[in-house]
């Protein structure tokens, strides 16, 4: 693998993206947001890969991954209408089947191919198997935090500026109002990532987000999240109750508690 071969993905994910492009400008915006995700997510790892100090080899796998993390969103998104999962198909899976398709890795040799589709299979999963090595398991995590990153930036900006118009896609189709779930709020309180389908409003699914602090691997991950705010802008769009109130102040105490002294 070499910048070369990364130069030529990049033109291959531009062309491809480009082709689920249509005429309704709300296809279009969902497209837009996916692709500009995955460029935001492919700076972040190289960020992360600079801060941990990993070899150019690495930073351009690492790179790979983060080009190709997303790569099923588009097919999704063009054949349910949608992002969520549960409702379509597992983007990672089918993000599997299109790099076999198009024959994306077969530049490369087998222990990087192996690296790339074990990484893209497990970006989006609850919890990282326990079978892996030390190397997959380094680059599997660090997709996770750069992804994570990213959505944080996405979802905060689009709550802080939500009063322009929604978008239901970005918000899964959830019923917006008051309520959120008591095992969501248990499973923040016991420090877990709160599980999909456990959700049932919006709010759910921004505790899930605040929930994926306790799924952070790097400490310059957590530093950035702290940076950003991320935390207080999630949490400036929820409910002021007493119970949402000290799940904010326990991540936030965990954040802070990871970074380096």
């Amino acid at each position: 693998m070499n910048q070369n071969n990364i130069t030529d993905l990049k033109k291959w994910f531009d062309d491809y993206v480009n082709g689920y492009c249509a005429d309704d400008p709300v296809v279009n915006r969902s497209i837009i947001l996916k692709k500009d995700h995955t460029l935001r997510v492919c700076r972040n790892i190289k960020m992360l890969g600079n801060k941990l100090n990993i070899s150019g080899q690495d930073m351009i796998l690492a790179e790979v991954i983060a080009l190709l993390h997303d790569i099923g969103r588009f097919e999704q998104f063009a054949v349910y209408g949608t992002f969520k999962d549960a409702t379509s198909v597992n983007h990672a899976q089918l993000g599997l089947e299109v790099i076999r398709q198009h024959h994306l890795l077969s530049a490369w040799d087998t222990r990087e191919q192996e690296i790339v589709i074990a990484a893209v299979a497990h970006h989006n999963v609850a919890v990282l198997p326990k079978d892996k090595d030390g190397a997959t398991l380094f680059f599997m995590k660090l997709i996770r935090d750069a992804d994570k990153l990213d959505i944080w930036k996405v979802v905060t900006d689009y709550y802080l500026n939500r009063d322009r118009g929604r978008n239901k896609t970005l918000e899964l189709d959830l019923s917006d109002g008051p309520e959120y779930s008591q095992k969501v709020l248990l499973a923040l309180s016991e420090q877990k990532i709160v599980q999909i389908n456990e959700l049932k409003t919006l709010n759910d699914f921004k505790l899930l987000q605040l929930s994926w602090v306790y799924d952070l691997n790097f400490s310059f991950s957590f530093e950035t999240l702290l940076e950003h705010g991320y935390i207080d802008r999630i949490a400036a769009s929820l409910p002021k109750t007493d119970e949402i109130v000290s799940m904010v102040k326990q991540a936030r105490r965990y954040a802070a508690a990871q970074q380096h002294p």
